[in-house]
């Protein structure tokens, strides 16, 4: 992974953050990077960096999300980086065709924010910290999708009429927005 983790240095330091608590959580990840070779892969304990993608309809009026079957929570797609992605937009984007079924998107290569957040079910030797690089990819959502093995289902959802989840999901949703609306 020595390619990817000098990538998304590359991609985390060239990146200017929105919001102080956004540079913050930057300057986590690159420290993290820089203290660990290995602060890429799921076998990082406790911490990892992972990449993944909240899809948005071109007219930012719909979004496609993911009910996590672990989580039991309807998210953005992504998940753990793997010795084949070459950057972080590329991890965010296997995993999004993985977990949607989606084959035509946009995937903007500008991550859109970063997230920090503490996951009960990755790993046998107790809780881990996805350090997580979130990216805004566009699709129409007469786009074919489908539901994978992680997840209970994929859906469609009117921003007006969202189902239920994390606080954090609804800003990451917004963000989302704002981006596709410029």
């Amino acid at each position: 992974m020595s390619d990817l983790h000098a990538s998304a240095l590359a991609t985390l330091t060239g990146w200017t953050p929105p919001a102080p608590d956004q540079a913050a959580l930057r300057d986590r990840f690159v420290t993290h990077l820089h203290a660990h070779r290995d602060g890429l892969a799921k076998a990082c304990f406790p911490d990892h960096l992972t990449a993944g993608a909240l899809v948005v309809s071109p007219a930012a009026d719909a979004v496609l999300l993911n009910h996590h079957r672990k989580a039991d929570a309807w998210l953005a797609f992504g998940g753990h980086l793997e010795p084949g992605d070459a950057t972080l937009v590329d991890g965010a984007r296997r995993e999004l065709v993985e977990e949607s079924g989606l084959s035509a998107f946009e995937l903007d290569p500008e991550p859109l924010c970063l997230d920090a957040h503490a996951v009960e079910f990755c790993s046998d030797r107790g809780t881990v910290h996805h350090l997580d690089v979130r990216f805004v990819a566009v699709a129409g959502p007469d786009a074919s999708h489908a539901t994978s093995e992680e997840s209970l289902d994929v859906r469609w959802w009117p921003v007006d009429a969202l189902p239920h989840t994390f606080d954090d999901m609804y800003a990451l949703i917004d963000a989302a927005l704002a981006r596709v609306r410029g």
